[in-house]
């Protein structure tokens, strides 16, 4: 209702500045106007101040944005390639930046320069071969140079040698959750397919694959630090996106394909959240959550708990209603609480064994109180027949 409300105001607003011109107009009659639509040298040289205004908007805008939300920005990579991957970003933006101050600061020099003026006449040429050659070899060499770069860095990242030592993960996207399915003792996954999925099996693994038998479907991604991190990724319905941003790693996760990407985990969980910055940022957040605690229990509502630092896995791709929630915690343990972690957990194998037993009593029970009700109904008739024959015999 109230954003009606604010577009009917509006809408008024615009109809009334609207009648306020056409009043205007009629208050200029009779009076001495230039209606040749020929711009004046006075019409020019204000053109042309506010060409400059715009570009001192233009430069104070940028610093004052770079002041302002520059600290917003991911700050420490917590993976190998995120290093690389900030140092491709932060050559291609500065490139931006000084090139953009440039071209801004030229185009408007030379149009407040050249305004138009009633005593000089424009200089026309057909063409200039040195001008061409400038503003065509210059940024396709300095874009060239980007783009190998970017493909030098791209190979780096996603290259995984047949051989290396890996730990096999997948990550399987759904709407509006993720789920993890890890290798097992073999490292190997088990084959799968979205056909087969049943019961608790709701990734759809083929449980007939040997390789499958010991691989473990979790909740909540654990991996460990120093060791390289081999993510297979399928989507069970539409197209989403596995986004870890202080990872630096994001890959489409795509129906009826797998994709895939790696990394390798440089701080913990608990050592990236003893990060200088990292330390401010949460006490930050944590002073406005404090803050608007306040508000919330004045009007009778529950206060807001305190932040702390995890590694999320989010959906970078809008995949629905509950897109926004769609996130896993991920934690990097050292290697041994990694391992101590993965061993407390029961295979797929075993979850699917242990329902299959917790639902045969409960069938048993179905079945024997489906006797007991068969037999019941039949004394009933016949109890039943017997007492219309007893009538029948005394009449």
């Amino acid at each position: 209702m109230t954003s009606l409300l604010v577009i009917i105001v509006v809408v008024l607003l615009a109809v009334a500045l609207w009648q306020l011109t056409k009043i205007f107009d009629l208050t200029q009659v009779g009076t001495n106007t230039d209606d040749s639509q020929v711009a004046s040298d006075n019409d020019n040289n204000i053109q042309g101040y506010i060409m400059f205004a715009f570009l001192a908007f233009i430069y104070i805008f940028t610093i004052y944005g770079l002041l302002k939300w520059g600290h917003l920005a991911l700050h420490t990579p917590a993976s190998e390639h995120g290093v690389l991957v900030d140092s491709l970003m932060n050559i291609t933006w500065v490139l931006i930046f000084v090139v953009q101050a440039i071209t801004q600061g030229l185009l408007y020099w030379f149009s407040f320069k050249n305004r138009g003026h009633k005593d000089r006449k424009a200089l026309f040429f057909a063409d200039s071969n040195k001008l061409e050659a400038i503003w065509s070899i210059i940024p396709s060499v300095v874009l060239a140079c980007l783009i190998l770069y970017g493909l030098y860095a791209w190979n780096n990242i996603m290259f995984v040698d047949k051989d290396e030592d890996v730990i096999e993960i997948e990550l399987y996207a759904q709407q509006f959750k993720w789920t993890a399915r890890y290798s097992g003792q073999d490292n190997v996954l088990g084959k799968a397919n979205v056909r087969l999925i049943e019961g608790i099996n709701t990734l759809g693994v083929d449980m007939s694959d040997p390789n499958a038998q010991d691989d473990i479907v979790v909740s909540e991604l654990h991996i460990p630090k120093g060791k390289k991190i081999h993510f297979k990724m399928r989507s069970q319905d539409v197209l989403h996106s596995a986004y870890m941003p202080h990872f630096r790693a994001q890959m489409n996760c795509v129906p009826g394909m797998v994709t895939e990407f790696a990394f390798v985990p440089t701080y913990t969980t608990a050592e990236y959240r003893e990060l200088p910055f990292m330390i401010e940022k949460v006490a930050n957040i944590n002073k406005l959550r404090a803050e608007k605690s306040v508000e919330l229990v004045a009007k009778g509502g529950t206060a807001l708990d305190p932040y702390t630092f995890d590694y999320l896995l989010l959906c970078n791709k809008i995949c629905g209603a509950s897109h926004y929630n769609m996130q896993m915690k991920v934690v990097v343990d050292t290697p041994e609480d990694y391992k101590k972690w993965l061993s407390e957990k029961t295979t797929l194998a075993q979850d699917i064994k242990a329902a299959a037993a917790a639902e045969k009593p409960a069938e048993e029970a179905k079945a024997t109180t489906n006797d007991s009700t068969v037999k019941d109904t039949v004394k009933a008739v016949i109890d039943t027949v017997k007492a219309v024959v007893a009538k029948v015999a005394l009449k």
